[in-house]
């Protein structure tokens, strides 16, 4: 007989939200009437995966998901940085 355990159901549901986020996000990712507003979905599925990471290195005790979580979220960052530069230079012009 298998008990209730609520991290796994926390871990599942956490899951859950997070690819709903995702999903929101891809759909403004292909919608989004902007350059600006494509960015910021992809910066935002890029956090959202760093999450899923996160909660599913925490429901399997593994630590390989954290890494690859911290590898992701440095490549989001400069990627975000990269872009503003690029409209800073495009606006300046």
């Amino acid at each position: 007989m298998t008990g209730f355990d609520p991290t796994l159901t926390a871990a599942r549901l956490a899951m859950g939200l997070l690819g709903a986020g995702l999903l929101v996000c891809l759909i403004r990712l292909i919608k989004g009437p902007s350059l600006p507003d494509r960015v910021v979905a992809l910066d935002l599925m890029a956090i959202l995966m760093v999450g899923l990471m996160a909660v599913d290195a925490l429901a399997t005790g593994h630590m390989l998901p954290l890494r690859a979580a911290v590898v992701v979220a440095l490549l989001a960052f400069l990627g975000t940085i990269a872009f503003a530069r690029y409209l800073e230079k495009r606006v300046s012009r």
